[in-house]
């Protein structure tokens, strides 16, 4: 084989492996399809029907938002302020009680702020924000996007409101879970051993105490009243 010829199979084959990596990139940077429906879930259906039904537009979206968020990489919350928030959700759903409203009004203002300290886009751009949370939370950003509607309109129905704030504490638990640093998610593994240590032996004492008290019931039972049998009390040896 010629030198000419061995030059020509070699940019024949750099050119090839160029075409497929170039091909590669693109599909990781505007990915479609089936990628994107398994990565979006509810979030992809919400957005063709949002579409009109067009897939082709959708998957643009969705591709875009992507490609604008994809990268990102959340911050981790320190101990203090992870509990702050744990503390003020709790507030908020006691305040549901006698005020949903105002509840679902805390509740938005808490995802925004939780967002931001996770490293999301300032709530103050609640559309970007939230866009960039369908990227890593597709799952569970529809429940931000409900208290976010109510807080702003006022409006809705104490069972909207009591929805909204449920389909909401599943992107606050994402997004408080996955701020715990490795030194709390170690400490957490260690409180949860312990627990589970505690109720094992809790549940062994009580099942021995049952047990010993059953038998000493039974043992009671047949020492003092004797046992029937056949409609019949027997005592001591004697039939009655």
């Amino acid at each position: 084989m010629s030198t000419g010829v061995i030059v020509v199979v070699i940019v024949c084959v750099v050119a090839v492996l160029a075409v497929a990596a170039a091909l590669t990139l693109r599909a990781r940077r505007h990915p479609g399809g089936p990628s994107l429906k398994r990565r979006f879930g509810p979030e992809y259906d919400r957005t063709v029907a949002q579409h009109d039904g067009d897939t082709a537009a959708a998957e643009r979206e969705l591709a875009a938002r992507v490609e604008r968020h994809g990268d990102l990489r959340s911050r981790p919350l320190d101990p203090e302020r992870r509990e702050g928030y744990e503390a003020r959700w709790a507030a908020a759903q006691e305040t549901f009680v006698d005020s949903p409203r105002d509840a679902v009004t805390e509740a938005d203002r808490l995802l925004s702020e939780l967002a931001r300290d996770r490293g999301f886009p300032d709530g103050g751009q609640y559309e970007e924000q939230l866009a960039a949370l369908s990227v890593h939370h597709a799952h569970h950003v529809q429940g931000y996007r409900q208290v976010h509607g109510v807080a702003r309109t006022g409006e809705g129905g104490t069972e909207e409101l009591r929805t909204s704030m449920v389909e909401a504490r599943g992107l606050f638990e994402d997004l408080i879970g996955d701020g715990r640093t490795p030194a709390d998610t170690k400490a957490a593994e260690r409180a949860d051993a312990k627990a589970d240590t505690r109720a094992d032996t809790t549940g062994d004492t009580k099942a021995d105490t049952q047990a010993d008290t059953t038998a000493d019931t039974k043992a009671g039972s047949t020492s003092d009243h004797g046992w029937i049998i056949g409609g019949h009390r027997h005592k001591e040896g004697r039939t009655t």
